[in-house]
């Protein structure tokens, strides 16, 4: 009877010890890191991530024109967005001539698993 106590007992240690570092482990997303160029009306830049398997390649990067002095993706407009792939040993997106002028910044979501990051707002120049 003892016996069967005792293994009862390490069989729901065990199982609190899995659920809580699941649980642990489930609320830690990774680093997301958005750069943004412009040339023109060109835009362009990278996805980097300390997972980049899970948090660069294929991220959906969206393109906002920037309203306000801030950055408020809330109601900054949505101007084109697009997947980073891999090119050499970089995640790269681009959005190609959006013909538009003004400020701009790219914005990769957050997803379960990754954090959220908007790059710094750039200006076209032409």
């Amino acid at each position: 009877m003892r016996s069967r106590l005792l293994s009862a007992g390490v069989g729901v240690a065990a199982f609190a010890a899995l659920t809580s570092f699941g649980m642990a482990n489930a609320g830690t997303r990774a680093d997301t890191t958005v750069t943004i160029q412009v040339q023109g009306r060109d835009f362009s830049g990278t996805v980097d991530s300390p997972r980049p398997l899970k948090c660069a390649k294929n991220r959906k990067v969206i393109l906002y024109k920037q309203v306000g002095t801030v950055q408020d993706p809330t109601v900054d407009k949505k101007i084109a967005s697009d997947l980073a792939s891999l090119s050499g040993n970089r995640y790269r997106w681009d959005t190609g001539n959006t013909g538009i002028r003004g400020k701009f910044y790219a914005r990769a979501p957050g997803t379960t698993e990754c954090r959220a990051d908007s790059s710094p707002t750039v200006h076209t120049t032409s």
